[in-house]
């Protein structure tokens, strides 16, 4: 069953676009939608939570990778920390605007998906 946005655009007492944008706050805001209703009766909230959550499974799969590619690196001599920073510092850097470009267009009412996520996310976006 398909719930439907209300006609001023209003999921529960918050407007849609902004829940679908505070899903990206932390991975608990997209946890609740999913949990409360009617936020997880709303196809735009469900799609910007599932991302949200396998986007934060990503980044931590990330984080593990580079750390473990950190302690290889670590045994050149200089270059090897001096790589380890520069890879995180980028690797920080797109994630943050990553997730800013997701807040932005959640915010502008876009079912904006991110290559792969986007596609898995679309898929468990319709309500249960």
């Amino acid at each position: 069953m398909r719930v439907a946005s209300s006609p001023d655009g209003k999921v529960g007492f918050l407007p849609e676009n902004l829940a679908g944008a505070l899903a990206y706050l932390t991975f608990l805001p997209a946890v609740v939608f999913l949990l409360v209703d009617p936020y997880q009766r709303n196809r735009f909230v469900r799609f910007h939570s599932v991302q949200c959550l396998l986007a934060w499974g990503a980044g931590c799969i990330l984080a593990i990778a580079l750390k473990i590619a950190g302690l290889a690196l670590f045994v050149l001599p200089m270059l090897g920390p001096l790589l380890v920073v520069l890879v995180d510092v980028v690797a920080l850097l797109a994630l943050i605007l990553i997730w800013v470009v997701l807040v932005v267009k959640a915010l502008q009412g876009d079912e904006f998906g991110l290559p792969l996520i986007g596609a898995i996310a679309e898929r468990y976006a319709d309500p249960l």
